[in-house]
């Protein structure tokens, strides 16, 4: 298949073990469900634990990347998933107390595995070339979320919602075990080449000489923040509109099917198109698509939202996170990785409450605010074509060349500090 032929093996290996982590990482969903029904919390309690544990999360993909840099990213990667899936198993049995600590635990490793993941595919992948490799894993990581749910509520109907904690825990736990196998550890004592031979630089200073990459992270979180409207505000303006869950649920599907058709295409047809008017035309229509809601929740107005947000989020996600990747000097990859993953889901944490804040007090002020941001952070993306860096040069047209420590192959050696990892899945 053309669209997978510049993807590594290990990419393709990690794509699967992501797909089935992702069909068992159905308590997410179910959590809030789980505190208020089974354990009795109330709605206010059950939102403690969960922002905390959104916390967790956000926490362990800022912080993931630091340690992959420094210890190994595949030894993050199959620490957290052991971290993680020993927590959830041992969840359902604790007093409630713990649940305060132990839950945000689990989402501080579940973060940390998400970050050292995307450090491992940007490793494994020359730059220029990594647009397929993350499209890939997104499609896997989209397409298992589009089986977990449907199967943890099965597994709830049919038993307790304690077994859903129990499958997601022995499933992450199972991927520790498949990533072990298939990403054998390199020679003990290797170490991340600094580009050019010299001397590495502070993470700061990496990103004052790319400033581009600062306007990248920024606008990411504001659309982050309009992103997640659809988890959190949509449904209730849905809601006070005449719409129903299985409206908002057909409209959820909608986004799903459109990313698992269009994605890997989408990434495989604009892989030698300069990055950052991707990353901003995507930014620019998940702006219009909430500006779709300004005049009424109707069905086409809805559908119309949920169709550009789609093709914003295929256009500037990947792209995003490849172009993050190839900027990143090879000794901070995983720095570089981690701040791009915690800005991509920042919105989880700071949507519903703000969100919710606006829409309480004036709900006619929440998409044309939201169609603002967004739109704001796409025209600063595409103005900060013109921000010179130390990779500025390379986006004129076809992909740029591998850089030093990039896995030129299924064989070449993908360079990290302290464990490394072998680009080549055997």
């Amino acid at each position: 298949m053309d669209m997978l032929r510049g993807v590594p093996r290990t990419v393709r290996l990690l794509a699967f073990g992501a797909f089935l982590n992702a069909v068992v990482s159905f308590t997410f969903v179910y959590l809030f469900v789980y505190l208020t029904g089974p354990r009795g919390l109330s709605v206010a309690q059950a939102g403690v634990i969960s922002g905390v544990g959104g916390i967790g999360l956000v926490a362990g993909n800022f912080t993931g990347g630091w340690f992959g840099d420094r210890y190994g990213h595949r030894r993050m990667l199959l620490t957290g998933a052991c971290v993680s899936g020993a927590a959830l198993v041992t969840l359902p049995v604790l007093p409630l107390p713990a649940l305060y600590a132990v839950l945000p635990l689990a989402q501080y490793a579940s973060g940390v595995v998400r970050a050292a993941n995307a450090a491992l595919v940007a490793v494994s992948v020359p730059q220029g070339g990594r647009r397929q490799g993350f499209a890939l894993t997104r499609l896997a990581s989209n397409g298992g979320f589009t089986l977990g749910p449907p199967l943890g509520a099965l597994i709830a109907s049919a038993w307790s919602y304690g077994w859903l904690f129990l499958a997601d825990g022995a499933g992450t736990l199972l991927f520790a075990g498949y990533a072990a196998a298939i990403l054998p550890a390199r020679a003990a004592g290797a170490r991340a080449p600094s580009a050019h031979g010299a001397r590495a630089q502070g993470l700061w200073s990496e990103l004052r000489a790319r400033p581009a990459v600062l306007v990248l992270l920024a606008a990411i979180v504001c659309v982050d923040l309009v992103y997640r409207q659809q988890y959190s505000t949509l449904p209730v303006f849905l809601a006070d509109h005449g719409y129903g869950t299985q409206f908002y649920g057909w409209l959820i599907a909608v986004n799903g099917g459109v990313i698992l058709c269009l994605e890997l295409p989408a990434a495989h047809a604009l892989r030698r198109r300069a990055p950052l008017p991707v990353v901003g035309t995507g930014l620019l229509l998940v702006g219009l698509g909430y500006a779709a809601l300004i005049p009424g929740a109707g069905v086409l107005f809805a559908v119309t939202m949920m169709v550009s947000l789609t093709l914003g989020e295929i256009l500037y996600k990947t792209t995003a996170t490849a172009y993050v990747a190839d900027e990143a000097p090879a000794h901070a990859q995983g720095r570089f990785q981690s701040l791009y993953a915690g800005a991509s889901i920042s919105g989880q944490v700071l949507a519903p409450p703000l969100g919710g804040a606006l829409y309480a007090a004036a709900p006619a002020l929440l998409w044309p605010l939201c169609a603002v941001l967004a739109g704001g952070a796409g025209a600063a993306v595409l103005a900060a074509r013109r921000l010179r860096g130390p990779s500025s040069h390379r986006y004129g047209g076809g992909p740029a060349p591998a850089s030093p420590g990039a896995a030129g192959g299924e064989h070449a050696p993908a360079p990290e500090t302290g464990s490394p990892v072998r680009a080549s899945g055997g």
